[in-house]
């Protein structure tokens, strides 16, 4: 009588495979034949649970968001916020790496265009009341708080794509550092 197949388990071990090539060599490299070859299994194992490259791609965006809310559960303070985006840990860093990458697929593909806006919606909705938080104590100036959300956010991106291409210049420390001289810059003078 052959084994019962743990289907569960063995999505879980396509969707490691998804991740790690993605991680690894970015949405261009992710091919059902890749994640095969990832798995040490055949395209067929895979095609079974995703049937088209296509598919791939929302997994492993699927994947992103969820590594990421992992990575940044909750939201108490901008700061915090801001920080917990940035390449200064290895996990942060490989979330950033499938981020970046998937900038290419989602600029070329209007669904996943759409996604990607509703997720930097989201992002800076969560940012939206830590704006405003830190306006009530003066720490940043009045204000559309959905401006400053957004600024920061494209602040904190911005720094994301630098310390992804020269991580020697922008270590963990130094981004931390200019973090903080950013956020101090926007404090309004007494």
């Amino acid at each position: 009588m052959p084994a019962k197949t743990d289907h569960d388990a063995r999505r879980r071990d396509v969707s490691a495979a998804v991740w790690r090539v993605v991680a690894e060599g970015g949405f261009g490299a992710l091919t059902l034949r890749s994640v095969a070859a990832e798995l040490g299994a055949s395209t067929g194992l895979v095609t079974h649970y995703f049937g088209s490259k296509q598919q791939l791609i929302r997994h492993a965006l699927e994947l992103a968001e969820e590594r990421t809310r992992a990575l940044i559960p909750e939201l108490t303070d901008l700061r915090t916020a801001l920080a917990a985006v940035l390449p200064t840990t290895p996990e942060a860093t490989e979330i950033s790496r499938v981020w970046v990458s998937s900038w290419d697929v989602a600029l070329a593909e209007p669904e996943l265009r759409d996604l990607e806006r509703a997720r930097y919606r989201r992002w800076r909705t969560r940012l939206r009341p830590l704006v405003i938080k830190a306006q009530s104590v003066g720490d940043l100036p009045p204000g559309d708080p959905g401006d400053l959300a957004t600024g920061l956010a494209a602040f904190a991106h911005g720094l994301v794509v630098q310390a992804l291409f020269d991580p020697t210049t922008y270590t963990p420390k130094r981004q931390l550092r200019i973090l903080d001289t950013h956020l101090a810059g926007l404090r309004p003078s007494d």
